[in-house]
């Protein structure tokens, strides 16, 4: 009897103690500390019992990924350019997973300038088009549904000093831009949010990988989110200059384009855009008066320093200029008191954030067609120079506060080939758009080009004058002949051209490119030089007309 009382009274203590310990079950199951982090979620979702591992990259990029990571949805990662060995690049659990991406390494044998070629062309005067080496892709349909895609970038070889001009860095590039837009572009108006992250103390390439859209840097990793828009005219345009870049991306894939050429129709956006120069006072008045008669509406934007004069800056405006006066900027590598020691100036242009794209042309430039068409092409496309190069005389660039910072940082390091801007661009920019040359007509004919000087085509949309300007000449004739060295630049032709547009200009601005009694007398010096050296062209012979010979000016 006193067992089954004994054994009564356990059970009834046990009760108890049950009784007594729910309340403070229920209060840590429902008050007690919740993770927040990303990865004790990761935790709790994986199989594995072990005590989890993730890699550097997953750090930088939880933040991004959370919402997705809460909400259990299935996190692609795709790997590219990393062994299968390094199994310190992946994670394999039931929210997140990684897949290598696979594709053909391009031929070590191609070289860069297989992709950018001096001369291609454009005409199609042979039986078929210019075409651009192949560079592999992955096949992308098995990668389309990725949120983030992980890259070590190839980075042998680069110096910071330098253009880094590889073509497997180019690849890898190429390779994550076309998985991004895979896996991010639904439609034009659905896109979803995708990653990328860099491995590489040289980073991307900033010609495709905007630092506007850089989420973080530590260390070598390199966090961005793209703005799908602009990497998917990116992945459209040609893989070089070995190609002219089209207007619209290639045909029937026209729908990256952010905004219509119908501004009637809902929802168009209507970009902000301007062209812009510096000055040359009597060369941006011409530009000027050649852009608006090209029936153009784009703003026109002169930027200029404190030497040009209120008279001049009259004139700037009544050309059809508004006017921004700006610091110039030293050429961190040219001598004191050199003709290049401010000509960085131009790179103020990225510092034009109000404006959505820039079509910069130089104050030496004449429009004889509307170039509008020039502000649908991506940064940067500009037309060829020589070698690899592009000619910055006229070149689309899309204004950014971080770029300007980053060519401030990188002109104390980068020399130019050339010591001006030109040469200092084409070494952060390796990466360009080829516009047609008929775009920027370069006056240059150097050898076997020579014939061309008297022949230029018709059809051309703006005439660069290299050498000594048509202001700067009588209107008689091309003074670039009088310099032996100078004739590479002289064509009677384009000088004629010029001095057709100034007599249609109004008289109130023809003023402003009247001769000072400098520069007649540097003009009669070359004369009587060309006369003494008996330069067979004979152009020193001419009888000068011009009438500005006998109406100088201060």
């Amino acid at each position: 009897m006193a067992s089954r009382s004994l054994n009564s009274n356990q059970k009834l203590f046990a009760f108890s103690l049950i009784l007594l310990s729910l309340p403070l079950i229920i209060l840590v199951i429902f008050f007690g500390p919740k993770s927040n982090n990303v990865v004790d979620t990761l935790k709790l979702e994986t199989d594995e019992p072990q005590v989890f591992t993730y890699p550097r990259w997953f750090d930088l990029i939880q933040e991004e990924i959370q919402e997705e990571i809460k909400g259990k949805k299935k996190i692609k990662v795709g790997l590219v350019n990393f062994n299968d060995e390094e199994i310190e690049y992946n994670m394999h659990g039931l929210v997140v997973s990684t897949v290598h991406v696979r594709f053909n390494n391009v031929s070590k044998a191609r070289k860069w300038e297989d992709f950018f070629p001096e001369w291609i062309d454009e005409d199609h005067k042979s039986s078929l088009p210019p075409t651009c080496p192949e560079i592999p892709m992955p096949r992308l349909e098995d990668y389309r549904d990725l949120h983030v895609v992980v890259a070590r970038v190839p980075c042998e070889g680069w110096t910071g000093k330098a253009g880094f001009r590889d073509v497997f860095r180019l690849q890898v590039n190429l390779v994550v831009a076309n998985l991004l837009v895979g896996s991010g572009w639904v439609t034009p108006n659905v896109k979803r949010a995708v990653y990328a992250v860099f491995v590489g103390g040289c980073g991307p390439m900033p010609e495709i990988f905007r630092c506007d859209d850089l989420l973080r840097k530590v260390g070598d990793h390199w966090v961005y989110m793209p703005e799908l828009r602009r990497l998917k005219q990116k992945v459209l345009m040609p893989l070089g200059s070995c190609q002219i870049a089209p207007p619209h991306g290639k045909t029937g894939k026209k729908d990256w384009r952010y905004y219509s050429t119908d501004h009637k129709r809902p929802n168009a956006f209507n970009p902000r855009e301007a062209y812009v120069t510096d000055a040359y006072v009597c060369g941006a008045i011409a530009l000027a008066q050649s852009i608006i008669q090209s029936n153009s509406n784009r703003d026109l934007l002169l930027l200029h320093d404190e030497k040009i004069s209120p008279k001049s800056l009259t004139g700037l405006k009544t050309a059809g200029w508004k006017i921004r006066q700006i610091g110039r900027i030293r050429n961190p590598f040219a001598k004191k008191n050199s003709f290049n020691e401010s000509n960085y100036s131009k790179l103020r242009i990225w510092l034009l954030t109000w404006y959505d794209k820039v079509v910069f042309i130089d104050a030496d430039v004449l429009v004889f067609r509307n170039l509008d068409r020039l502000f649908v092409y991506p940064q940067l496309s500009a037309a060829s120079n020589d070698r690899t190069l592009f000619n910055s005389g006229i070149m689309v660039i899309e204004p950014s506060l971080c770029m300007f910072e980053d060519l401030k940082v990188k002109s104390f390091r980068v020399d130019s080939h050339n010591g001006g801007d030109q040469g200092f661009l084409n070494e952060v920019f390796t990466w360009w758009h080829r516009l047609p040359t008929k775009v920027n007509f370069l006056k240059c004919f150097e050898g076997k080009e020579s014939y061309r000087r008297d022949k230029i085509p018709d059809d051309v949309y703006a005439i660069h004058y290299l050498g000594l300007k048509p202001w700067m000449c009588y209107r008689d004739y091309d003074c670039n002949w009088d310099m032996k060295e100078g004739q590479v630049f002289a064509s009677d032709k384009a000088h004629e051209k010029w001095w057709q547009f100034y007599d249609a200009m109004p008289e109130k601005l023809q003023q402003y490119c009247w001769l000072t009694e400098h520069m007649k007398w540097r003009i009669n010096k070359g004369r009587e030089i060309a006369r003494n050296l008996s330069l067979p062209d004979e152009h020193w012979k001419n009888a000068v007309t011009d009438p500005r010979q006998y109406n100088l000016v201060q």
